[in-house]
C-alpha cells in the first residue's frame, strides 16, 4: 500500500517564496507519505502577459530555487514530489513538471499540449513520455491539457506506469469526470493536482475550478477537492491492482488492441 495525495494552492502571481510557504504550511501536519503532487505552476502563477515574462521567471530544471524547494518538501515528508514549473532551456521555456525523491531530480516532462495563451508564452514540449520507477512506484508525468489525448495515459500505461502525477491549473470544467475514463479504460490510478482562485492580467482572466482528485483503477473517486478551498488530501491505494489488465476471463485492454486498425 501507497501514501499519495495532492496539494490544492492558491498562487499568488509571481509570488514564489510566498507560495512555497504556502505549500508549507498546508503540509505541516503530514508526517509522510510515498507521493505528493502539486499544480502545474505551483509556484508562479499562471497568466503571463508574455513569453519574455515567462522566461524572466524560468528556471533550470535542476539549479534553481523550485528545485530546492521540491527537494526540500520530499525530505521532510520522505516523499516522491511532482511540481510544475516555468522551464527554462538555452532560449526555450516550457510549461514543465520535475520529478523529486530526496536531494535527487528523478524525471523532467514538458507539456506536449499547450492550452489557449500557452502557446504563446511556451515553446512544445518535445521530451518523450516516460515512466519511473522510485520509491516503489511507477509514475509517469502529465500536465493539465494532456489529459484530453487519451494518447497520453495509454502510452504511459503501455510503458507501464502504475499511477499518472497530474499537475493542472484547470479552467475548464470536465478534467475530473475524463481522468475516470482515463483511469478506467487503462487501469490506473491518477492524482489531479489542481489550484484555485482567480488571475487577471493585461485583460486575460482566468477562474481555477479546484477540484483536485484522486482517482482509482476503476474509475473510482476516491478523493475530490472543493472548488474554493485550500486543500491537501491522501490515500492508501494498492498499486499491485493495476497489474491486471483483463476485464473478465474473454477480455484484455492491452492484448485486445486493434492497432491494425488505429491512426
Amino acid at each position: 500500500m501507497k501514501k499519495v495525495g495532492f496539494v490544492q494552492n492558491h498562487p499568488i502571481f509571481g509570488e514564489k517564496e510566498k507560495n512555497f510557504a504556502q505549500v508549507e504550511k498546508l503540509l505541516n501536519n503530514t508526517e509522510s507519505a510515498d507521493l505528493i503532487v502539486l499544480p502545474e505552476l505551483f509556484a508562479t502563477g499562471y497568466t503571463f502577459e508574455s513569453k519574455n515574462e515567462a522566461k524572466k521567471m524560468a528556471e533550470i530544471v535542476d539549479v534553481g530555487i523550485t528545485f530546492e524547494f521540491l527537494k526540500k518538501i520530499s525530505y521532510q515528508k520522505k516523499a516522491v514530489v511532482v511540481a510544475g514549473y516555468v522551464e527554462k532551456n538555452g532560449k526555450n521555456v516550457y510549461n514543465s513538471s520535475m520529478m523529486v525523491y530526496g536531494n535527487q531530480l528523478i524525471g523532467n516532462y514538458r507539456k506536449l499540449h499547450l492550452f489557449g495563451n500557452e502557446t504563446q508564452w511556451y515553446d512544445k514540449g518535445n521530451l518523450p513520455l516516460n515512466v519511473y520507477e522510485i520509491n516503489g512506484m511507477k509514475i509517469g508525468m502529465m500536465i493539465c491539457y494532456d489529459w484530453f489525448f487519451p494518447e497520453v495515459a495509454r502510452t504511459l500505461m503501455l510503458k507501464g506506469t502504475e499511477i499518472i502525477a497530474h499537475p493542472c491549473n484547470l479552467v475548464m470544467p470536465y478534467c475530473p469526470d475524463a481522468m475516470v475514463t482515463r483511469c478506467l479504460e487503462n487501469k490506473i490510478y491518477a492524482i489531479t493536482a489542481n489550484r484555485i482562485g482567480e488571475e487577471e492580467r493585461a485583460g486575460n482572466k482566468n477562474y481555477f475550478i479546484g477540484k483536485s482528485q484522486i482517482t482509482s483503477f476503476d474509475g473510482k473517486k476516491l478523493s475530490s477537492a472543493p472548488e474554493t478551498d485550500l486543500v491537501i488530501n491522501f490515500q492508501m491505494i494498492d498499486l499491485s491492482l493495476t497489474q491486471n489488465k483483463n476485464i473478465n476471463p474473454f477480455n484484455n485492454i492491452v492484448n485486445e488492441r486493434r492497432t491494425d486498425f488505429f491512426c
